[in-house]
């Protein structure tokens, strides 16, 4: 008989994820033949030790699910889990893809917006189960537009009261009292990506409206100092062009009931020859602290046209000649 506890002392929803009568334990305790039962704050599942690894797999996913989508009945969720578990050659990595699509769907002018292989997937696990990630990779990963999505998705559920994007303007050298127009006009050029994921995913005029309201703000990086972000879902885009003190700068920006995400391509450093990375040095000094997700995306995971993959492989694969 093999045992395995988990600690549900935090989970949001105990009833939903119980489900009526407990009805989804029950469903999880005959279809994988375990026993499901509560001692003190922790949920026990006994037996085979198998049948007890998968279903701990999704009752765990389960509790991720409602972490931030309150009040759901996730029900039809578990079904198609169970079905995803069922149906997949490789269920380590296909399970949980359908709960997903529903965890940060959002009504946007296109498609649901989903996981698109298993990084993916573990790059939303990371954000749900982090305060601070850092999401390092090539371009086309998805590693800002799904960092977006995360952010209104936590804003529809009330679990954040305003969104925060930032980015460096390192081409401006942040000096950008030299550029003309307002301070809008200033920085969209920098925060370009980051406008064209939230049109995307939100009408305009609504956006509009978020933007006049402040609850989704863009901050050049240069005018962080000094603030402190409560209740907010902060991006850092194009991390790789921070100093060191830059990085440190807005990392302890963040206040309490905060997320923040930091993305960048550490192969694609802007930054002159003699300064060092602020996310290159980061990963060294943060890497053991708890609450704080690292996730690596490579080459495999391009989900922009086919040529961006091959374009990225040819890349790494060149050796620029010596200058003479």
């Amino acid at each position: 008989m093999y045992e395995y506890s988990i600690d549900i002392s935090n989970c949001k929803n105990l009833d939903s994820l119980f489900g009526s009568e407990d009805m989804h334990l029950d469903h999880i305790r005959s279809r994988y033949m375990v026993s499901v039962f509560l001692r003190h704050n922790e949920l026990i599942v006994a037996g085979e030790e198998n049948n007890v690894s998968r279903a701990v797999k999704i009752i765990l996913d389960m509790i991720k699910y409602l972490d931030i989508n309150k009040n759901n009945n996730i029900t039809s969720g578990l079904d198609m889990l169970i079905e995803s578990y069922e149906s997949s050659d490789n269920k380590e990595e296909e399970a949980f893809f359908d709960l997903i699509d529903n965890c940060i769907e959002l009504k946007t002018r296109k498609s649901p917006i989903k996981a698109k292989n298993y990084n993916q997937k573990l790059y939303i696990d990371r954000i749900i189960e982090n305060d601070i990630v850092f999401s390092i990779g090539p371009a086309g990963t998805g590693k800002t537009y799904l960092a977006v999505a995360m952010a209104l998705k936590y804003l529809h559920c009330e679990n954040i009261k305003r969104i925060i994007l930032t980015r460096p303007a390192i081409e401006a050298g942040e000096k950008l009292g030299y550029l003309p127009g307002d301070l809008m006009e200033k920085i969209n050029p920098y925060l370009r990506p980051l406008y064209d994921a939230l049109h995307d995913m939100i009408p305009a005029d609504k956006l509009q409206t978020y933007f006049q309201r402040n609850v989704i703000e863009v901050a050049p990086l240069a005018y962080m100092r000094g603030r402190t972000l409560n209740s907010s879902f902060i991006i850092l885009d194009e991390a790789q062009n921070t100093t060191p003190e830059q990085m440190k700068m807005v990392l302890t920006r963040m206040g309490f009931n905060s997320k923040m995400i930091i993305t960048g391509d550490i192969t694609q450093i802007d930054l002159p020859q003699h300064q060092t990375s602020g996310l290159v040095e980061v990963m060294s000094i943060l890497k053991d602290i708890k609450g704080i997700g690292f996730m690596f995306f490579n080459k495999k995971d391009v989900v922009r046209h086919r040529l961006v993959q091959d374009i990225v492989d040819a890349y790494e694969k060149y050796k620029r000649p010596d200058k003479k």
